[in-house]
């Protein structure tokens, strides 16, 4: 602050550094003096006040983006030979990968919840994709994830954001289903969801060919309605799920593409799994097709917010709930070569390859840019308790989070994590004979990884940061370490709700087996013909019927009504069961 001279504090009644001076009654004049001076420090002072107080109450925005069965091989940046991905190799350059991020199941449902929660999906029983109610009560599940659970958007809205969901849900839908709207958002438009829907994927082959554009449509509209206020988003693509139908502009990027097996950015798994693929130049071309529209639309995204003059004080987070799809998963024959890497296994495996996927994070002037942190081990639990910290909202006190508040490791520091990470898959992983089912408990604690059961049996170790595709078991080599591990996950496994499932496991020592669908009532009279037109309408013979599949061959009209209306368990794919039952007398086909 600036000094003032003889004449000034005289004319404003200052007290001088020799004490208390006895000053004359003020003339006319010098009572204007005096006022001018204080009008002079008041505007001295505030301007630079204001800025501060602003600084201090304006709160980041958050734009979560979260991709459905992405590898954590599956970009251009991330060293993937093939697939073109400018506008995610410009978000790694502007921002920074955490490159062992982790999330905390195998699967979307379960991962999806851990996201919204920070609590292991255990926790909630949500062991695998939420289904059928049949199917979820064959596998000890609940129908829906719990309104009344604390999530991240309900403890935003309350701090003063608003919020949205905009594209796959798949954390309850069907009778009796909480909308979005009921676990803390705004506005949504969504998928697997009771919400407002995103569009009918029955009537557009295309649909989820172009369903990130929508997603991006509605995450930007949101935008500029809410500009001026703070605003939280979900994005969650669709992409590239199975089954995967990319429109013809999209394959032509494609057209002469001649992929190979051997590339080195591939690692020795990915090789074994892709010199395997029935048709390699096709499902690379499906592949890589779908993910660069992805790409294109995301890149849409982070346009849209440098030219609202939004990027500065925006949170951009991006990730997938799980690794990629495996080709012998039958709807996604045509495209499932999703690339883990060096990294072990796929979806549905706790090895690397299933559950470490991208960790990229963009927050211009905070974030570093163009940084790769190659030794923080971060989760999709730390991701509630983060955001709260960066937006200035306390966790309740009831919350209790499996994961911690990793803001310096966000905001450029590197440091080893407080609390172990732990992870629970109790049913069957496809590709049990190439190694990828492991025992069905693990636990990540600094650089140490450790497999068990629920006995404590059949420990397989890793030292992930020497050995990040586990190709060297050390169970039989370090003892204490595998001794040590064990004691901290069955104690975990201590801290969960009961689960019939879990007991099953843990008495038969197997995984179990997929949950089958409810039978089908007695076949009708006309199951013969039914069954023998299911034979000629499966052009793929992977045993279920696809859209396009069952408009083909129908034949009609009212093909899209008819396929919604049997496709029971909304999952866009039609069993040998649906299709059987969609003859009998009560459906009317």
């Amino acid at each position: 602050m600036r000094s003032f001279n003889a004449a000034e504090e005289s004319a404003i009644g200052v007290v001088s550094a020799s004490g208390p001076q006895t000053l004359s009654p003020p003339l006319p004049a010098m009572r204007h003096t005096r006022a001018f001076f204080i009008l002079l420090l008041l505007a001295a002072l505030l301007p630079a006040a204001a800025p501060r107080a602003c600084a201090e109450e304006k709160k980041p925005n958050v734009i979560f983006i979260l991709t459905d069965d992405q590898g954590w091989g599956d970009a251009a940046f991330a060293g993937h030979p093939y697939v073109k991905t400018p506008n995610l190799d410009r978000f790694a350059a502007q921002g920074t990968w955490l490159r062992q991020f982790y999330v905390a199941a195998t699967v979307c449902s379960p991962s999806r919840a851990a996201f919204m929660t920070s609590h292991y999906p255990a926790r909630h029983l949500i062991h695998g994709h939420i289904s059928t109610h049949d199917q979820n009560a064959a596998r000890s599940m609940p129908d829906w994830l719990d309104p009344q659970v604390i999530t991240l958007p309900r403890l935003l809205k309350s701090a003063g954001y608003t919020t949205a969901h905009f594209g796959k849900w798949h954390l309850g839908n069907g009778p009796g289903a909480p909308p979005p709207e009921d676990y803390g958002f705004d506005a949504s438009k969504t998928v697997n969801s009771n919400g407002p829907s995103l569009g009918d994927e029955a009537k557009d082959e295309f649909f989820r060919a172009k369903s990130t554009a929508l997603i991006v449509d509605e995450t930007i509209q949101f935008i500029r309605e809410n500009k001026d206020r703070p605003f939280f988003i979900n994005a969650w693509t669709l992409l590239p799920h199975a089954k995967l139908n990319p429109t013809p502009e999209q394959l032509a990027v494609y057209a002469d593409l001649s992929p190979s097996s051997g590339e080195p950015g591939f690692g020795p798994w990915m090789r074994d799994y892709l010199g395997k693929a029935k048709d390699l130049r096709h499902q690379m071309q499906v592949f890589c097709a779908s993910l660069t529209d992805l790409d294109t639309q995301v890149g849409r995204l982070m346009d849209a917010l440098d030219e609202m003059g939004l990027a500065a004080n925006t949170i951009l987070f991006y990730s997938s709930d799980n690794g990629p799809e495996d080709y012998r998963i039958s709807n996604a024959a045509n495209g499932g070569v999703g690339s883990t890497g060096p990294l072990r296994a796929r979806k549905r495996s706790m090895h690397e390859g299933g559950i470490r996927t991208f960790g990229l994070l963009r927050w211009p002037g905070k974030v570093p840019a163009g940084r790769w942190d190659e030794t923080s081990v971060t989760s999709s639990v730390d991701f509630l308790p983060t955001i709260c910290k960066l937006a200035g909202v306390p966790l309740p006190a009831g919350l209790n989070p499996d994961g911690e508040e990793v803001s310096d490791i966000w905001l450029g520091q590197s440091r080893p994590r407080v609390k172990p990470l732990h992870w629970e898959w109790l049913f069957q992983v496809q590709g049990p004979d190439e190694g990828y089912m492991p025992p069905p408990l693990a636990i990540r604690d600094g650089d140490w990884k450790l497999f068990c059961d629920h006995q404590g049996g059949s420990p397989e170790l890793y030292n992930i940061a020497e050995d990040a595709g586990e190709e060297r078991d050390l169970a039989d080599e370090q003892p204490g370490v595998v001794k040590a591990l064990t004691q901290k996950v069955l104690a975990w496994v201590d801290t969960l709700p009961p689960s019939p499932a879990r007991d099953t496991v843990r008495a038969s020592g197997r995984a179990q087996e997929r949950a089958p669908r409810k039978a089908p009532p007695a076949a009708p009279a006309n199951a013969v013909d039914r069954n023998a037109a299911f034979q000629r309408w499966d052009r793929d013979r992977d045993g279920e019927l696809t859209f396009e599949e069952y408009r083909s061959g129908l034949g009609k009209p009212d093909a899209p009504e008819r396929f919604k209306r049997f496709d029971t368990d909304g999952d866009g794919i039609l069993t040998r069961a649906e299709f059987l039952r969609a003859g009998s007398p009560a459906s009317k086909p």
